[in-house]
C-alpha cells in the first residue's frame, strides 16, 4: 500500500475539513517566522503556506480578551504545514497567517481562559477580563502611513510583512469574538455589501445546522455598522469611529483611532473582501427579537453584566452572580462551535471571491 500524504487529492473545502484541522496539535510559540516583537518584547509569529493565485490573509488576537481566533489559527497552521504540495489548499491559495498579533494582551487575560477545552466560565471571565481602550486597541492601531512610528510595534510589523506580497490580497479576515450576543455575527466589507450573497448563505446554513440563532442588531450606521440582514452587518471603520466620538463631543478619543487591519488591506491595492468574525463567548437569549435601537433585552443584559462585574471585583464570592446568570438563561458558547464557525467564514469568504470572474479578483 502506498502512503498518501495528508490532504493529497482532497477536494473538500477548508470548512469541510474542520475535524482534521481541529484535531491537530496547535503550532508552538516558537514555530513560524518572527516578523517583529510586541511592546514587551514578545515575538510576533507568522506563517506562509501555498503557492496559489488567490492570496488569503488571516489575523487574530487584536483584542486580547478574544482567545478563540488565535486558538483556531494555531490548529489551522499546524494542519496546513502537513499538506502535500499537490493538495488543493496548497496549490490554489497563498496563505498569510498571523495567529496572534497581541501576545502581551494574551498574558494579561490568561487567568480567565487558560487552557479551557469546552466553554468559558462567566464568573471567572467577569472577574479577570482585561480589554485595551481606544489608543491601545490593536485592531484600530495600525499605522496611518509609513512614517507613523507611534503606532504599536505589533501593527507596524504586520504591515511590513504584508507589504512583501507581490500582489494585492484577495481576502482578509480578522477573527474576533464578542463577549455577549444572541448568536454568531458576521461583519463584511462595505464595498462588498452587494456581492456577499453566497457568503451569507454558507454561513447561515452552518449556524443553523449547529443549532444557533444569528445575532441581529440595527445600529443605523453607528461606527460603520450597517445591517445587511439577520446575522450580517458591514464591518466598523476608523472614519466612522472617529465621527462617532466627534458627534459625542469627544474629539480627544476620536483622534486615538488609527486604521484597522481591514483598511490597511484595502490600502495595499486591489479589491479585497475583508471580513470579521464575531463569535459570542456567552449567549444572551432574546437579544435581537426587537431590533431597536434600542433593543430593550440587550440594554437590560448590559446593565446586569456591568453590575455583576462590579460585584465580583468588590469581593463577591460569585454565588449570587452565578445564580442570577442561570436564572436569566445566559450560557457559554462551546469553544469547538466557535472555531467551526470561524473556519466556516474562511471557507465562505474563499467561495465568495472564487465565484467572481478571474479577471475581477
Amino acid at each position: 500500500m502506498i502512503d498518501i500524504p495528508v490532504g493529497e487529492g482532497d477536494t473538500r473545502t477548508i470548512a469541510e475539513r474542520w475535524e482534521e484541522i481541529l484535531a491537530r496539535t496547535p503550532v508552538a510559540s516558537e514555530d513560524g517566522e518572527s516578523i517583529g516583537v510586541s511592546r514587551e518584547g514578545r515575538d510576533i509569529r507568522a506563517f506562509r503556506f501555498g503557492r496559489g493565485r488567490l492570496r488569503v490573509s488571516i489575523l487574530a488576537g487584536c483584542h486580547a480578551d478574544e482567545p478563540i481566533g488565535p486558538r483556531m489559527l494555531g490548529h489551522l497552521c499546524s494542519y496546513l504545514s502537513t499538506l502535500s504540495p499537490n493538495d488543493p489548499l496548497i496549490e490554489a491559495y497563498d496563505w498569510w497567517i498571523i495567529p496572534h498579533i497581541n501576545p502581551d494582551g494574551e498574558v494579561r487575560n490568561r487567568e480567565w481562559y487558560g487552557a479551557t477545552d469546552s466553554a468559558y466560565d462567566l464568573v471567572t471571565y467577569l472577574s479577570h477580563v482585561v480589554r485595551e481602550l481606544p489608543g491601545e486597541d490593536v485592531e484600530f492601531g495600525f499605522p496611518r502611513d509609513q512614517l507613523d512610528l507611534d503606532a504599536r510595534p505589533e501593527t507596524r510589523a504586520a504591515v511590513e510583512w504584508w507589504r512583501q506580497s507581490a500582489a494585492p490580497f484577495n481576502l482578509h479576515l480578522s477573527l474576533h469574538s464578542t463577549g455577549f450576543a444572541a448568536g454568531p455575527w458576521f461583519l463584511v466589507e462595505e464595498a462588498w455589501s452587494d456581492r456577499c450573497d453566497l457568503l451569507k448563505e454558507l454561513c447561515t446554513v452552518r449556524v443553523e445546522e449547529l443549532g444557533y440563532t444569528l445575532h441581529d442588531v440595527e445600529r443605523l450606521g453607528e461606527k460603520g455598522f450597517f445591517r445587511l440582514g439577520r446575522g450580517f452587518c458591514t464591518r466598523p471603520d476608523s472614519r466612522y469611529m472617529r465621527q462617532y466620538f466627534v458627534d459625542q463631543g469627544d474629539e480627544s478619543t476620536a483622534r486615538l483611532f488609527r486604521p484597522s487591519s481591514m483598511e490597511i488591506m484595502r490600502s495595499l491595492g486591489g479589491d479585497p473582501l475583508t471580513l470579521v468574525s464575531e463569535m459570542p463567548l456567552f449567549i444572551t437569549p432574546g437579544v435581537g427579537d426587537t431590533l431597536g435601537p434600542p433593543d430593550p433585552v440587550a440594554v437590560d443584559f448590559k446593565a446586569a453584566i456591568s453590575r455583576w462585574k462590579v460585584m465580583l471585583r468588590e469581593g463577591d464570592s460569585g454565588e449570587i452572580v452565578a445564580r442570577e446568570i442561570a436564572e436569566r438563561g445566559l450560557r457559554a458558547m462551546p469553544v469547538l462551535d466557535q472555531m467551526i464557525l470561524q473556519l466556516t467564514l474562511i471557507g465562505a469568504g474563499i467561495a465568495q471571491v472564487e465565484s467572481l470572474p478571474l479577471d475581477s479578483r
